[in-house]
């Protein structure tokens, strides 16, 4: 029985007959779905949010890196579904879990979506299934918390079913790398895990990379996620030893970008964002304590990264006392862009809601403009700005605010608008330079 299970498996692996089940459509789930039914295979996309289920089968996507059109013609193929009957798992081969790994209050792993996820699925699990986590972690989840769950099916590792791992590597906002064309890492929990990963995958990307085991995958994506905090911390404190130097760190990076060996480019930002740099270095930092090793290197990148709104502010407040004369507290502040890059809507862990909270904080009057997002979320740590509108941007004039600070360069901000207005400028992404424009009025942060 245990070769029938793994041979046949495989057999609808290969020949793109299995029956796929991706779990949590947000920014990783969503795309991955939609490429894999492009690649051939019958997909089901399993969310506990019904307002996804409902726009996903009317075929309006909600996210940048999926079309609607795409939507609509896997719907019309018949080679999608969506759903929130999580009972629906028990018919499927590969089953590939996508949800949040965020922290807790304590800056601990929280994995409660990923063991909810996974106690779900071994109580609808069937044999012959490979079941793959993709959410980013610390490495020994995969073996430590999701193996051990789906045995709680009564099914037997290795024999009726199969686990693998193979970290998201999505980037929102990137047109030149989607889905199908970023290198998959991929391991298996025991060798038939692994070749039944590593087969799925070469049937969905372009390039897969196996690696030995669920661990060192694991260990790649951290440590990918580590590498960039790391420099993006340093760039950052540059810049605040550059500002006081009155030097300018964009031209200095720049400058250094010209060497064509032993230098990457990183650039400054008023905080990170996104749901993995900000995050995913804590779950290591959090591993490392049980092997007694601290971690000073990534927490002090953390708090480096954490503080730069603190500094934005104080750059603020310096240009609202010599300019106009004003404190915070007497202040009228358009933040320009509350998504956390550039060109997406995406607001998880984004600094600009950092940014607005600070504001609000000091009795200033804050407001936003996003050309990507008309309304704030519900987020967890800021409810209060749940339901706040995107200022229009015939609204924005001299006469409704002090002062503009540019959080988030976008691309289809009017930024000469924003300089003839000839309010003072705080820009923490050095937007108005890079397009030529006066600095008269800037001040970059």
């Amino acid at each position: 029985m245990t070769e029938r299970n793994y041979k046949n498996l495989l057999d609808k692996i290969q020949s793109e007959d299995a029956k796929v089940g991706v779990i949590g459509l947000g920014y990783v789930g969503l795309p991955l779905a939609v490429t894999t039914a492009k690649c051939g295979f019958s997909v089901t996309g399993f969310d506990i949010d019904p307002s996804k289920i409902v726009r996903l089968d009317d075929g309006q996507s909600y996210i940048e890196a999926v079309e609607s059109d795409d939507l609509k013609a896997l719907k019309t193929s018949g080679s999608t579904a969506w759903t929130s009957d999580f009972a629906q798992l028990v018919d499927m081969d590969v089953i590939i879990i996508c949800v949040p790994t965020p922290l807790t209050r304590h800056r601990e792993p929280d994995l409660s979506y990923v063991t909810a996820t996974t106690e779900e699925i071994a109580r609808n699990l069937s044999p012959g299934t490979l079941v793959i986590l993709e959410s980013t972690t610390y490495p020994g989840t995969t073996v430590e918390v999701i193996v051990p769950l789906l045995a709680k099916s009564g099914l037997v590792l290795g024999e009726d079913i199969f686990v693998g791992f193979s970290p998201e590597r999505e980037d929102p906002g990137n047109a030149t790398f989607r889905t199908a064309t970023i290198p998959k890492i991929v391991a298996g929990d025991g060798a038939q895990a692994g070749v039944l990963t590593e087969a799925f995958y070469r049937k969905v990307v372009d390039e897969v990379v196996p690696v030995s085991s669920t661990q060192t995958a694991e260990a790649v994506k951290i440590t990918e996620n580590i590498f960039r905090a790391v420099n993006i911390a340093l760039v950052n404190e540059l810049k605040v030893i550059f500002d006081a130097m009155d030097i300018d760190v964009w031209e200095v990076i720049d400058g250094a970008a010209t060497k064509p060996f032993g230098f990457m480019p990183f650039y400054p930002g008023p905080g990170l964002g996104g749901h993995c740099i900000p995050i995913d270095p804590f779950y290591l930092t959090w591993k490392a304590r049980e092997c007694e090793l601290s971690t000073r290197f990534i927490e002090l990148a953390g708090e480096i990264n954490t503080n730069m709104p603190n500094y934005v502010i104080a750059r603020l407040r310096e240009v609202l006392d010599k300019k106009l004369g004003i404190g915070l507290s007497r202040a009228r502040v358009l933040i320009v862009g509350i998504a956390y890059k550039k060109n997406v809507s995406d607001m998880r862990e984004s600094p600009s809601v950092r940014l607005m909270s600070i504001l609000q904080d000091n009795g200033a009057e804050a407001a936003f403009h996003d050309p990507h997002v008309p309304v704030i979320p519900k987020m967890r740590e800021y409810p209060e700005l749940l339901g706040v509108a995107s200022t229009p941007f015939e609204d924005i004039s001299a006469d409704n605010f002090d002062a503009i600070l540019i959080a988030t360069d976008h691309d289809l901000i009017d930024y000469e608008a924003l300089v003839e207005l000839k309010l003072p400028i705080i820009d923490t992404r050095n937007a108005i330079a890079k397009r030529g424009l006066s600095m008269d009025d800037v001040t970059k942060a």
